[in-house]
């Protein structure tokens, strides 16, 4: 077995930017930075350009294609105008670039195979004056860059690497794992990657750091970093149990079994219909999957509608004696593209509570500010059971109860329904036994009912127009969601 230092000697290799290559970025961020000046100069107010993120401090993977440019505006310029010179810089200096929208618009664009953001914010004395999210951008990257030193920012790069490999890299609301910019400071806090997994294998969350010990309010979540330049904020707050769990899991592996294998991202080969019904044989379970059209809005506002429509589906299963045993949301992007925590590229998002990247205003996620045109998704299900009786069991108060008991007798006892059993007495409390309202899965999942839970805002009105697959229909899902099907019935930690 290899010991870790020989295996992170390797990876640094591999994941470590070449001279050649950085050489080529500082070219083409100097010609870029020309240019925006030369755009700003042109303008009636006053401005200037920094470069951000981690092509800015060194602390990019071999590969990554990107480079954030921020024009800084006075504090006082207002919104429209902000945006008005922001689009007309952006637009000058990328001249084939188009147009995305966060908490405000800016152009993204493409220069000599580096994939460009040039982003307006306003120049505000401190992080807690911003006025936008991505204000803070700047001051992060300040931060950062006076106390990352070759050492400490190649140790960054492996990191990412190995979230990254794990799935778990990617402030965007479909991954919900580490940011660029959350694992600069944890880097930086412990004093490189190898003392921070050896750190995080001995976690017992909530578990909190605060770089420079001025923290002004109580965070809840899993794990806090403190932002230095921001008190008031938790860097980490996008991130999932789930992902800071799987990164203990994989400290532990790496420090007990050292591999290069955890520093390389594998997208999953999507299942085909065969093996969709081989897992379902295996299983015994019966699958259900309700599939609509995405509603077309950006990723960082999809996932979220998503989870909350899943959440509300289940729900419903459970409280009607479906017995879910798990379930899921997918698209069939993620067939397409693969999840987000496998790609852990770069682009711009405005979001608060996605704001952490690399420079914290550029998130971690390809499509976090793509638009869901034409995306189909599922809300997806295992079941215990699909079918309950004709009859379910209501139980009234106590007969010792009297005024509720009385209630409940009386509103029962007229009933003319044939099908009502009762009430009679069972132990001490007044029973009915009732028609149950639906006795199949299928007849639920196709009701009016099951649109009455708790469905994301956007996703409810695609919902009335959904397909519902029951049993071995739902292997007809695989050519469209073939990967996230794969991660359903082949689980890893």
């Amino acid at each position: 077995m290899d010991d870790l230092e020989a295996v992170l000697s390797r990876v640094r290799e591999r994941v470590l930017p070449e001279p050649g290559e950085r050489e080529r970025l500082s070219a083409a961020a100097a010609t870029l930075t020309d240019r925006t000046r030369e755009a700003i100069a042109d303008l009636p107010v006053d401005a200037d350009v920094v470069q951000v993120g981690s092509t800015a401090r060194g602390t990019w993977v071999a590969g990554d294609r990107d480079i954030d440019l921020f024009v800084r505006f006075d504090a006082d310029l207002d919104r429209a105008q902000l945006e008005e010179y922001g689009l007309e810089i952006g637009h000058a200096v990328l001249p084939d670039g188009h147009e995305e929208y966060a908490e405000h618009p800016y152009v993204k664009g493409s220069y000599e195979g580096f994939d460009v953001d040039l982003v307006p914010c306003h120049d505000v004395e401190t992080a807690g004056d911003l006025v936008s999210a991505v204000d803070r951008t700047p001051f992060h990257d300040a931060y950062l860059s006076a106390r990352l030193d070759d050492d400490l920012a190649a140790d960054v790069v492996l990191a990412k690497a190995f979230l990254k490999g794990i799935g778990a890299y990617g402030s965007d609301l479909r991954t919900e794992g580490f940011s660029g910019y959350l694992t600069e400071l944890l880097v930086l806090e412990l004093g490189g990657f190898v003392p921070l997994v050896e750190s995080a294998r001995s976690w017992h969350p909530p578990v909190e750091f605060d770089p420079e010990g001025h923290a002004e309010r109580t965070f809840e979540d899993p794990l806090v970093v403190v932002d230095p330049t921001d008190p008031t904020r938790n860097v980490a707050a996008v991130l999932s149990a789930t992902n800071l769990a799987r990164f203990q899991h994989y400290a532990r592996e790496l420090l007990a079994a050292p591999s290069e294998a955890l520093f390389e991202p594998e997208a999953p080969e999507p299942l085909d219909s065969k093996a969709v019904r081989a897992h379902l044989d295996r299983r015994g379970t019966t699958p259900v999957a309700v599939v609509f059209d995405a509603p077309d809005v950006v990723d960082d506002q999809l996932w979220p509608q998503l989870r909350r429509s899943l959440d509300g589906i289940v729900g419903g299963l459970n409280d009607r004696g479906f017995d879910v045993l798990r379930a899921r949301a997918m698209t069939d992007a993620e067939a397409a593209t693969g999840t987000e925590s496998v790609t852990g590229t770069e682009s711009m998002t405005g979001t608060e509570s996605v704001t952490g990247t690399e420079a914290d205003g550029v998130a971690e996620s390809g499509d976090a500010g793509r638009s869901n045109e034409e995306v189909r998704a599922a809300l997806y299900a295992e079941l215990e059971v699909t079918e309950r009786p004709v009859v379910e069991r209501h139980e009234g108060p106590p007969v010792a109860v009297r005024k509720h008991a009385a209630s409940f007798y009386e509103s029962y006892v007229d009933d003319v329904d044939p099908d009502t059993y009762g009430p009679f007495i069972d132990g001490d409390r007044y029973v009915v036994e009732r028609e149950r309202e639906f006795a199949t899965v299928r007849e639920y999942l196709e009701s009016e009912a099951a649109g009455d839970v708790a469905l994301g805002a956007r996703v409810e009105p695609a919902f009335a127009d959904r397909d519902v697959l029951v049993g071995e229909a739902v292997a007809t899902l695989a050519p469209a969601f073939g990967r996230p099907l794969r991660e359903f019935y082949e689980p890893r930690p």
